[in-house]
Order: structure tokens, then C-alpha cells, then sequence
């Protein structure tokens, strides 16, 4: 379970970082900053969640082959 949780860590981490390069105010409504950057650390944990779930899926049926 340790490995699952650094995971999601390290997931995370990657999910901001990656989403930092998408310019969300375009998206979202003028001077509405805090409600940009909150969607995009939604998108991040988001697709950290299925990141992990994938990785872990992948490597459980990897070890059943």
C-alpha cells in the first residue's frame, strides 16, 4: 500500500507540473484567478487518481503474465 501512495504523490507533482503549461484564464471568467488555478489542482488530482489506477492496473496483470 506504501508504494500506492508514492505514487499518488509523485503523480500529483507530475499533473501540476503539466498542467502549469495550459493557460486556464482563457477558460475561466476575467479576474477570476483563484477559481482557475482551483480547477486546475482538481484536473491534477483527477488525473493523478487515474494515472496511479492505471499504473498499478498494469503492473498487477504485467505480474500475472
Amino acid at each position: 500500500m506504501n508504494y500506492k501512495l508514492l505514487l499518488y504523490v509523485f503523480n500529483i507533482m507530475l499533473c501540476l507540473f503539466a498542467l502549469s503549461g495550459l493557460n486556464f484564464n482563457a477558460i475561466i471568467k476575467n479576474n477570476k484567478i483563484i477559481e482557475s488555478r482551483l480547477l486546475a489542482i482538481i484536473f491534477a488530482f483527477a488525473f493523478a487518481y487515474l494515472l496511479t489506477n492505471f499504473i498499478v492496473d498494469f503492473l498487477e496483470v504485467s505480474a500475472i503474465i
